[in-house]
């Protein structure tokens, strides 16, 4: 219900460009939102037009049959300030209008909105309510009021569900309600759930269709919408396919349509192959038709430079707002091997065996190298998805669809580029946790061209740090990922990292335990060699008795092929020594057996479904990579049953800090003195130790005096900071003489009169820590030791926000000096429960605060006593777009 606000307050003003976003429906589907503008008058008359009788009634407590004009003018002109309106649209059309008007001078603002009854039901109160809480926050409102009657049970239940402290009371038959739009950890776990179960349920709408219209459909062969629509055909794709061609009435002997609309029945997916230039003419036919997914195998679009690209964007936004999502351009297509549906609409002639691993791959050339080297492996696969130009559906809906799919145990992902960083971190961290997830990054040094229009640069460190945090196995080549995945999809997982080498050849034991020894890898015993004219049962004891130890977490056996006896019977003897030593313990085991690849046939174990399933034994061509393979799912099971960790916030004042930060900013300030460096610092708890800056020696004695001896003194000089040599510090300086001399020798130096004077802080361990910022990717928190060394091997770890406690004590761990810090060659070990405390604080910091584009704490002396800081640098600027942050949207 709308309060009575008068004459509008002047013309409307320009909107944020943020506010407006393509987001994902409970359905699937999408809708484009933004804030009302005074041309969508006839919009918002159509809109309202179409709303039923009861829906008006709930909105406006009144019949309200027509809108007059007066209240059509103040529908559609707000201020974007105290007045905000957001409509959310399915084409041309308006099919949900969401408000706040803010209540006099308060901070607060009442919040309404209504949704078109053909469209209720699919989410979007409750995504209007998480955009209007965003600009309302962004405009400094603090509390949304909400009258709704209360017989409207489901406008209740979306301010109810939103994870918002609401507080209700009811008078004359209307709920009056009132809550805090803070973001609350609630509210954001609502949030992200909503977000997670939209995106899955657009994947499965594209991998699990009944019906599939190919458009562009061809009977010339040497064109692709023949090979999709041959493909889709051969692989016995079990609902209608529907092949769309205004100039034959059947392509492949199946009846064809002249356009999508022409079909009888209903179009789930529609695959695209006709020329980039008429893409868009299709849209409002699919639109029509109800097609919920387009994949576009259609070249000619970013791949082909500026123009290609433009057309591009503009073709994702009109599918967008036409409720659809899209997969491509220049795609490869999409795969789902299940009998219940056998989907191959893609160029791969052949469809995967099925299996238990999710493919995600945004090169449509080495998607059909992968399709064919999975088959070749014997590793199935559950869907496979290669995106092209990933204009819209990327990896991280993948991630979305994956981690409910109870047909996908192991993850797989060819990257070349990222659309969104931090949005993956966070899905990869919570999928790695129960599916693991290997993913090749090409791109290091460039990126293709169909990729640029919806990729955001990030350096190597970052991904490095985002990969390491998230429990992503990262592997450089297709080949280690099939490695690493057909260990994951066929043996469990190691319960520790002590492993057991049995085999034939002492060569090939030999070289098995370096290399387990080289990657960190620990021997339970020496390596067992039973003999080259060991028979198969000989060659099966030694299995088995290694696979029963209870100090044995994994098995490496190397098997060289004896000349009288078939390799046969030896592997006959190994798989069911391996399912004996199973029933007992169950420990993963990789071999060399006959230097084969994949899963040979001797050693498989078929599932229920007939395919190879767990406890399948993969071979690999030589010990090396299988033992590489081990170290990594190692590695991974080490990260995953560590503790989570939680988000633990230290007693700050956050407050206070942000509004210095304001401030500071408002009067164009950047680079923070000594004072604001001190007091912003201070609001988080980092306390740098006491200093003074003079520019004569007899204010240096003074302030030593003032301070208390002994005292350091060191030059203000940007050149001299920092110097392994020290030449512009003085130290443990007692006496007045001492600091007049210091002066002096700075002085000097330098070069300039001004200098620091600081209390003499005690010894200990010389730390960095520093808040990087990437502008794609986020803030990074990075810890290092100083020195020469150090500096020169890059020893620094990094760790993306936001930062559990176990994150922030892995990072003071995480550097190869780190030893130093834990009584290396009988030195005092430093307070690691300080530098952690401390690197917290930091890390919360840079949460509160996005606007601190760079901090640096240098040094930070660590001892047995604490982390003291004696030197402190920030650098403001404007807060970078939080890519993972605020209300959904899609990129």
């Amino acid at each position: 219900m709308d309060d009575e606000l008068g004459e509008e307050a002047g013309p409307p003003q320009e909107y944020p460009r943020q506010w407006e976003a393509d987001v994902v429906l409970s359905d699937g589907g999408t809708v484009h939102i933004r804030p009302i503008v005074p041309a969508d008058k006839d919009k918002l008359i159509a809109f309202h037009g179409r709303l039923s009788d009861r829906t008006r009634y709930y909105r406006y407590f009144g019949p309200y049959p027509r809108m007059p004009e007066r209240d059509v003018q103040r529908f559609s002109q707000v201020d974007y300030v105290n007045r905000v309106a957001f409509v959310a649209l399915l084409g041309d059309d308006i099919v949900a209008v969401g408000r706040f008007d803010r209540l006099g001078e308060q901070k607060s603002a009442e919040v309404a909105f209504v949704v078109e009854d053909a469209h209720q039901g699919r989410g979007l109160g409750s995504i209007l309510l998480e955009h209007l809480a965003a600009a309302a926050r962004e405009r400094g409102l603090r509390r949304f009021v909400a009258e709704v009657l209360a017989e409207n049970s489901t406008m209740v239940r979306v301010f109810r569900d939103a994870g918002y402290q609401v507080s209700r009371a009811m008078e004359e038959g209307v709920v009056h309600l009132e809550f805090d739009i803070d973001p609350t950890e609630e509210s954001v776990a609502v949030a992200r759930a909503r977000e997670q179960a939209a995106e899955a349920r657009s994947v499965h709408n594209l991998l699990r269709p009944r019906s599939v219209a190919v458009i562009g459909a061809s009977t010339d062969h040497s064109k692709i919408g023949h090979a999709v629509l041959t493909n889709l055909l051969t692989a016995d794709f079990t609902g209608p396919v529907y092949p769309v061609n205004p100039e034959h009435r059947s392509v492949r002997g199946v009846r064809a349509y002249p356009s999508v609309l022409d079909i009888p029945d209903e179009v789930d997916l529609a695959v695209v192959a006709i020329p980039a230039a008429g893409v868009n003419e299709v849209l409002d036919d699919c639109l029509a038709k109800g097609v919920k997914t387009l994949v576009i195998v259609s070249s000619g679009f970013s791949e082909s430079g500026p123009e290609g690209r433009e057309v591009e964007r503009e073709m994702v936004r009109a599918a967008r707002v036409h409720g659809m999502r899209v997969v491509g351009p220049n795609a490869l297509g999409v795969v789902n091997p299940d009998p219940e549906f056998r989907l191959n609409a893609s160029l791969a002639p052949q469809l995967p065996g099925r299996g238990r691993t999710g493919f995600f791959c945004q090169s449509g050339a080495l998607g059909v190298a992968i399709l064919e080297t999975a088959t070749e492996r014997g590793l199935g696969l559950s869907t496979f998805v290669s995106a092209g130009n990933r204009a819209d559906l990327s990896g991280n809906d993948l991630l979305q669809y994956w981690q409910t799919d109870s047909a996908t145990d192991v993850v797989l992902l060819y990257l070349e580029s990222f659309g969104n960083p931090r949005k993956f971190a966070r899905l990869a961290r919570r999928l790695a946790r129960s599916k693991p997830v290997v993913v090749v990054k090409s791109g290091r040094n460039s990126v293709r061209a169909g990729l640029a229009a919806t990729t955001v640069e990030i350096d190597e460190t970052s991904v490095q740090a985002l990969f390491e945090q998230s429990g992503v196995i990262r592997v450089e080549s297709v080949a280690q990922m099939f490695d690493t995945a057909l260990l994951l999809a066929h043996q469990p997982l190691p319960q520790g990292d002590r492993v057991s080498i049995v085999g034939n050849s002492s060569a090939l034991g030999m070289i098995a335990a370096d290399v387990a020894q080289a990657q960190g890898l620990q021997l339970a015993h020496a390596p067992v060699d039973v003999g080259a004219g060991a028979g198969p049962d000989e060659f099966a004891a030694a299995v088995r008795d290694a696979a029963l130890r209870s100090d044995v977490d994994a098995l490496i056996t190397v098997f060289a092929p004896p000349v009288a006896v078939p390799g046969t019977a030896y592997a006959r003897a190994l798989r069911e020594a391996l399912q004996e030593a199973d029933a007992a313990q169950s420990k993963p085991v990789v071999t060399t057996f006959l230097a084969a690849e994949g899963v040979p046939d001797e050693l498989k174990v078929l599932g229920p479904d007939g395919t190879t399933g767990k406890g399948s034994v993969p071979s690999y061509p030589s010990p090396e990579r299988s033992v590489l393979a081990l170290a990594r799912v190692t590695r991974y099971a080490q990260w995953r049953a560590a503790p989570k960790g939680h988000f633990v916030r230290p007693d700050v004042d956050g407050e206070q800090a942000r509004s210095l930060v304001e401030q500071w900013l408002a009067e164009g300030v950047t680079e923070l003195g000594d004072e604001r460096t001190v007091s912003l610092l201070r609001c988080y708890g980092v306390d740098v130790v006491p200093f003074r800056k003079v520019d004569d020696v007899e204010a240096a004695v003074g302030a030593a005096e003032e301070l208390g001896y002994p005292v350091v003194l060191k030059s203000t000089s940007g050149k001299l900071r920092h110097r392994n040599d020290l030449v512009g510090v003085r130290l443990d300086l007692g006496s007045p003489e001492a600091v007049r001399t210091a002066y002096d020798d700075v002085r000097q130096v330098s070069g300039i009169d001004e200098v620091y004077v600081q209390r003499m802080a005690g010894r200990g361990t010389s730390c960095v820590i520093d808040l990087i910022d990437d502008p794609s990717f986020g803030t990074l928190v990075s810890f290092g030791l100083s020195g020469v060394a150090s500096e020169l091997l890059g020893d620094k770890a990094y760790r993306a926000l936001p930062l559990t406690d176990v994150d922030v004590a892995s990072l003071v761990r995480a550097p190869r000096a780190a030893p130093l810090l834990v009584g290396y060659r009988g030195v005092e070990p430093a307070n690691l429960k300080a530098l952690e405390d401390l690197v917290l604080r930091v890390a919360t910091l840079a949460e509160d605060l996005p606007e601190v584009r760079h901090l640096a704490l240098q040094p930070v002396l660590a001892s047995s006593t604490g982390a003291v800081i004696t030197g402190a640098r920030v650098s403001l600027g404007e807060s970078p777009v939080a890519l993972d942050a605020g209300p959904r949207r899609l990129r």
